[in-house]
């Protein structure tokens, strides 16, 4: 077992004794079993909530966050990896930000997802965190497959957070 399995064992009985941090808000009343099912049954707005909380570089510094979201990208699935490329992409667009000066300014290998490494897309992560953390967190809403292999003490002390939305008062 990992130190970041044990870790995130530690957290969870640590939430199951009632050491909770307090989510105190009317969409925190459903209980979750575990995250995979908080991500397929919460809703974009719950998710996006939580992470606005729990992921801000006020909590989080970037320099933990960005070797985070390095080791994090690059164990999701390549079509997933695509999808998080691409929402940060979408989402940029709007701000006036366009692929290819974004692929330029970052140095990324490519501008296209589907073409982006696992690296291009921690880039693009780290660039969101760092000076957009509202677009972070939409993507983290939209992708939250991307948070459950988060491992970091503080970021998993953030997902503690999370953990005991779905531990409810048990």
């Amino acid at each position: 077992m990992s130190s970041s399995d044990a870790y995130k064992r530690q957290v969870m009985h640590d939430l199951a004794g009632g050491n909770t941090e307090s989510l105190d808000d009317a969409s925190t009343s459903q209980d979750y079993q575990n995250f995979d099912d908080f991500a397929q049954r919460s809703t974009r707005d719950e998710r996006h909530q939580l992470f606005s909380r729990s992921f801000n570089p006020n909590q989080v510094p970037a320099s933990q966050m960005e070797p985070e979201l390095q080791k994090a990208i690059a164990q999701i699935k390549p079509n997933e990896r695509d999808d998080v490329a691409r929402d940060f992409l979408n989402h940029f667009k709007k701000r006036g930000l366009h692929d290819r000066d974004l692929e330029r300014q970052l140095g990324l290998s490519s501008h296209h997802p589907s073409r982006m490494s696992a690296d291009d897309v921690s880039k693009l992560a780290g660039f969101a965190y760092h000076n957009h953390p509202d677009i972070f967190h939409e993507v983290l809403a939209d992708q939250p497959a991307l948070v459950k292999f988060l491992s970091n003490p503080v970021v998993g002390a953030a997902f503690g957070a999370i953990a005991a939305k779905w531990l409810g008062h048990r």
